[in-house]
């Protein structure tokens, strides 16, 4: 992968970042790095650890795929897999690969938590994704629902 510029005027019309204001989008700029991928490239991968703290990958252009326990899915940047935490896989097995020529952005938990209390407008992406990763990695929470939580917070269900 190689270092990308992210530019203000192209992140506003990618679908997980639609509904922020122009604050936003700077303060997504300020906080994330993006990289330019060619098709095959390991964004991320999951071993049998569980990764609370694992950063969040949002998928900017182009397409990616899960590879979990034999199944791939692959997803697209409007797809509900736009976006991929290795923190999902709960200690399952997987990697995140691009399947053709992408750019992707890093965007660090801690980072991701402080957008998410400023109210940023994607719940409903990392929503959709969730409930495509619960049925790739199954549910864990014993409530159909992955919590977003503070590092130091007890994850509830764990």
């Amino acid at each position: 992968m190689r270092p990308s510029v992210t530019y203000l005027h192209l992140l506003r019309h990618t679908p997980f970042f639609t509904a922020l204001s122009t604050a936003q989008l700077r303060w997504v700029i300020d906080h994330s790095r993006e990289w330019e991928a060619d098709a095959g490239a390991v964004i991320a991968t999951c071993d049998h650890g569980v990764e609370p703290d694992a950063p969040y990958w949002i998928l900017l252009d182009g397409g990616w795929q899960v590879e979990h326990a034999g199944r791939t899915v692959r997803s697209g940047h409007a797809d509900p897999g736009k976006w991929f935490s290795a923190a999902e896989a709960h200690g399952e097995s997987c990697v995140l690969v691009t399947n053709e020529h992408s750019y992707v952005m890093r965007i660090e938990r801690a980072d991701m938590l402080a957008m998410l209390d400023q109210q940023f407008g994607f719940r409903t992406h990392l929503d959709s994704g969730i409930d495509l990763y619960r049925s790739i990695f199954g549910d864990r929470t014993g409530t159909g629902r992955v919590r977003v939580v503070q590092p130091s917070q007890p994850v509830v269900g764990h």
